[in-house]
């Protein structure tokens, strides 16, 4: 089946929004997508038929409860799990890493060492870094090379040790696009006894997330990253969630997910959640090989996704290419494609990464300038005192059309 992305940009409302006439360009993804109609569909049949709190004797919370438990389901289907249980909704990515960490934090000792890395959002570094202040741990790093953007896990051999208890690590960066072998990772951490914690937030919208086939211990990634609300998620292996210590108030619930989602949780959100998932069923349904069970039809869904944006992404990195002055920050062969999502972050020789981001959004053209709290990244390319860099994140609604609309914008030194 051929992917069709006029039927795509159809299920999402706000892209037929114009100002004063001129459409508008949604590269932001990796900041937060646009919504699908699914989602506030779900969201909307919320508030309307079942808006209440949780386990009350009443129709109300019975049928918020019984979709609660359908979008713990759809969510492990979503990363390739097999227990809903396992699957924890929170505020957002930051906030459920630094909520676990805390958690994890009791179980080490002074002089116990984990691994960070350079690549990261600081949403998968800060935690850590607090949680070793406060237990008295060694923090060691794991670096990238600015010249292929990627890590030497040689060098990984050389920081992990049998006092590693924790390595947390991106699946793909949310500056230079990198998708990383956390497999491998996983594999040289588990060697040594540690766990491993992976932020897939910017992977997940692209790609095809599968727990098991990683093999680590936790998982995190966010709803708003791959069309859905603004809400996160965590997953976690059963056994780690049951004896880790949450905190948490009296009467919570002891029993997983629940021990760890405090206090009342966005059901809104976690029913704009289900209508994500759904809405990647659909496009695997419609575009993709389609499937008898629900985590087929997602599969199916996001290969299809993945194909297009790799064709997307490769007429935008060679277009940039071509711009002088414009240096790309991230894999660029076509061989690499497959190991990057679709989100190219560019510095242009003079011209401070603001300015073109300004120079964009008047013509109604939506990127990122800065760090985007991939402060170390920015730091290790040398660009902190530069203004970072211009990021443009394309997702599954862009078009060809769109593309060369910011490389002509690009190419016009005069706006700048």
């Amino acid at each position: 089946m051929k992917y069709d992305v006029q039927r795509i940009r159809a299920e999402f409302p706000s892209l037929s929004v114009t100002d004063q006439g001129t459409p508008r360009v949604y590269f932001d993804n990796p900041g937060g997508t646009q919504v699908a109609k699914r989602v506030m569909t779900r969201m909307m049949d919320y508030f309307t038929t079942m808006n209440t709190n949780h386990g009350g004797a009443f129709i109300t919370s019975r049928r918020s409860d019984a979709l609660l438990d359908e979008a713990h389901q759809a969510m492990a289907d979503l990363v390739g799990a097999t227990d809903p249980g396992e699957i924890v909704f929170g505020q957002n990515m930051t906030t459920l890493t630094l909520h676990i960490s805390r958690s994890i934090g009791l179980t080490l000792k002074p002089g116990d060492e984990i691994v960070v890395t350079r690549m990261d959002h600081d949403a998968n570094v800060s935690p850590w870094l607090l949680m070793a202040r406060d237990h008295g741990l060694t923090v060691k790093w794991l670096d990238f090379s600015p010249e292929t953007y990627q890590y030497d896990l040689s060098s990984l051999e050389s920081v992990l040790s049998t006092k590693t208890k924790l390595v947390a690590v991106n699946y793909a960066s949310n500056a230079t696009g990198t998708v990383n072998d956390v497999q491998t990772i996983t594999k040289m951490a588990h060697a040594v006894g540690a766990l491993v914690y992976v932020d897939a937030v910017q992977l997940t919208p692209h790609f095809v997330t599968d727990v098991r086939e990683i093999g680590c211990d936790f998982l995190a990634c966010s709803a708003y990253k791959f069309y859905g609300p603004h809400q996160g998620l965590l997953w976690g292996r059963r056994s780690l969630l049951e004896t880790l210590k949450p905190y948490k108030v009296r009467p919570a619930d002891d029993a997983i997910p629940h021990a760890w989602e405090t206090g009342t949780q966005s059901h809104e959100g976690m029913a704009g959640t289900l209508g994500a998932i759904e809405h990647m069923e659909w496009i695997g349904t419609e575009m993709g090989g389609g499937g008898a069970s629900r985590r087929e039809r997602i599969v199916s869904g996001f290969n299809a996704v993945a194909t297009y944006e790799r064709t997307l992404c490769a007429r935008l990195i060679s277009g940039l290419l071509n711009i002088q002055g414009v240096t790309v920050h991230g894999l660029t062969r076509d061989v690499d494609l497959s190991k990057r999502v679709p989100t190219v972050a560019i510095t242009r020789k003079g011209v401070h990464p603001n300015k073109m981001a300004e120079s964009l959004g008047n013509a109604n053209i939506f990127v990122w300038d800065g760090n985007y709290y991939a402060i170390e990244v920015i730091e290790r390319l040398g660009l902190t005192d530069k203004g970072g860099m211009l990021r443009i994140g394309l997702g599954q609604y862009n078009t060809a059309d769109e593309v060369d609309a910011i490389l002509n914008h690009l190419e016009r030194k005069s706006v700048y």
